[in-house]
């Protein structure tokens, strides 16, 4: 089997990057090998687990099953990217101060996923939140946490939009 390599330019938090790769290099393998965003986790490796959540034109996208050939002229943050996005920011912040990681693993797929959700809709129900948490699993344990911790940037995002 013979594989095209073909340079092509992506935007990755902000800043454009030029790689070189076969169109349907997934682009979980691009973000941590070729572009060092160790942030972005290898979980199942087929869509399932979240572990591997990036942003990508404000949707939160399983990247291990993302052929990069999808994502060009489509801007994608991955977690190293959340501390410029100031709903990205606020989120990383609710969860820190509810320590809703533990071993941290699926966490950053989490926060990708929960930022996604929060740019959709300032104030989700708590069914829209569990809806799209749905995928993300975490061994250790913190759902109550995790929840938590989306209730706290909820209302963390309410009081700077008040200012």
């Amino acid at each position: 089997m013979h594989t095209t390599h073909q340079t092509v330019q992506i935007s990755v938090n902000g800043s454009l990057r030029e790689v070189c790769a076969d169109p349907d290099t997934p682009l979980l393998y691009l973000l941590r090998n070729d572009l060092d965003f160790k942030g972005t986790r290898f979980g199942c490796g087929t869509g399932n687990c979240g572990a591997c959540t990036v942003i990508i034109d404000g949707r939160a996208v399983q990247s291990c099953d993302t052929p990069l050939w999808t994502v060009k002229d489509h801007p994608v943050m991955t977690v190293e990217g959340l501390a410029q996005d100031a709903v990205g920011a606020l989120v990383r912040d609710a969860f820190l101060t509810e320590q809703a990681a533990q071993c941290g693993y699926c966490s950053n797929g989490i926060l990708m996923t929960v930022t996604a959700l929060l740019h959709r809709t300032s104030q989700p129900s708590q069914d829209e939140i569990i809806e799209a948490l749905g995928r993300h699993l975490c061994r250790c344990g913190t759902h109550v946490r995790i929840l938590r911790a989306v209730q706290r940037a909820i209302q963390m995002i309410a009081q700077e939009t008040q200012k």
